[in-house]
């Protein structure tokens, strides 16, 4: 009897351990500029890298301009650091570009921070963490922020 009640004790405290507590994400936070209109440089980085199929493919769905917008305006951070203050992490001609929908899509030659399309590569936009990327033979880098910040 002792032995049969060690083995349904034993068997109950696996099955409970093996559950692993999952927690929820949070909500996304968007600010309130997600709700203003796509700007014309917005628009083309769009076009970039969706071409024919923008209307289709974002501009016909809201919830997904709305993550795009929120992309643009709130989650990539561009910083330049100091020589000595190199961080270790991928290079961005080691994020495949996004070239599904324009298969001539092509990386910049020059890095510009002011003009530069982070939708042409494949960033892990959809984490649950942040990441950060080296631009090649510079001090810069790309932060692409959490959606759940």
């Amino acid at each position: 009897m002792l032995m049969c009640a060690l083995m349904v004790f034993v068997c109950h405290n696996a099955v409970s351990q093996s559950k692993i507590q999952k927690q929820p994400l949070p909500l996304v936070h968007y600010n309130d500029n997600v709700n203003l209109p796509v700007t014309p440089s917005e628009m083309a980085k769009l076009k970039e890298v969706y071409g024919e199929n923008l209307q289709k493919l974002v501009l016909d769905r809201p919830q997904r301009i709305k993550d795009i917008k929120n992309i643009l305006r709130n989650r990539v951070e561009i910083k330049q650091f100091k020589a000595n203050e190199t961080k270790p992490c991928p290079l961005l001609s080691e994020v495949p570009l996004l070239d599904y929908y324009v298969s001539t899509l092509m990386r910049d030659t020059n890095f510009n921070p002011t003009t530069f399309n982070p939708l042409k590569y494949q960033f892990n936009f959809y984490g649950t963490g942040a990441s950060m990327y080296k631009v090649d033979n510079t001090n810069y880098y790309i932060i692409i922020k959490s959606q759940h910040q």
